[in-house]
């Protein structure tokens, strides 16, 4: 892992869990899945970097408090 990463919750991680395997799903109902992909999973990848994004705010915030 990453020393960058934050340390996840286990609703955080159960959030990233089902934002992935939706995009799985949906690289599994592309039309095009042996080529390049035409699956557009941009969305969920944003929701994830915001999941992660708050896990970062939320382990600063706690190191402040512990402070």
């Amino acid at each position: 892992m990453n020393h960058d990463e934050p340390q996840l919750t286990v609703a955080e991680k159960a959030r990233v869990g089902w934002l992935i395997a939706r995009m799985a799903k949906r690289g599994i109902a592309d039309p095009d899945r042996h080529g390049h992909g035409t699956v557009d999973l941009t969305d969920l990848e944003r929701r994830v970097e915001r999941v992660i994004d708050g896990a970062r705010k939320r382990q600063e915030q706690t190191a402040k408090k512990a402070q």
